[in-house]
C-alpha cells in the first residue's frame, strides 16, 4: 500500500508541473488565447522566465527521479558498514566462539 501512494504521488507530480507551467497561457486575454499579443513584443518577464521556468523543471524531474530510482534499486551501500565490535558481538551470540575467546578479542579491539 505505501507503494502505491508513493507511486501515486510520483505520477500526479508531473502532471500537476504541467499545469502549473500552463498556467501563464490560460491567463491570456479570452478573446485571444493562446496568443502573446496583450504580452507586448516579449522583452518582459518571458526572456527571464522560460530559462528559469525550463531550468526548475530539470531540477524537478531530477528530484522527482532520484528517490523512485532509489525505492526501485533497493537500499544497495546505503546502510552503515559493520564494526569490528559488532561483528565480534555476532559471532558470540550465534555462538562460533566461546566466552574466554570474545572477551580476550573484545580487549583487543578495545585497546586494553
Amino acid at each position: 500500500m505505501f507503494r502505491l501512494i508513493r507511486f501515486t504521488r510520483f505520477a500526479l507530480a508531473p502532471a500537476a508541473t504541467l499545469l502549473a507551467l500552463a498556467a501563464p497561457a490560460a491567463a491570456q486575454n479570452p478573446q485571444e488565447p493562446w496568443h502573446m499579443h496583450s504580452w507586448g513584443m516579449g522583452w518582459g518577464g518571458g526572456m527571464v522566465l522560460g530559462p528559469v521556468l525550463a531550468v526548475l523543471l530539470v531540477v524537478l524531474l531530477v528530484a522527482l527521479a532520484v528517490p523512485l530510482l532509489r525505492s526501485i534499486g533497493g537500499d544497495r551501500g546505503a546502510s552503515r558498514a559493520d564494526t569490528a565490535r559488532d561483528i565480534l558481538d555476532a559471532r558470540y551470540a550465534k555462538g562460533e566462539i566461546d566466552r574466554e575467546e570474545y572477551l580476550r578479542r573484545r580487549a583487543d579491539i578495545n585497546g586494553e
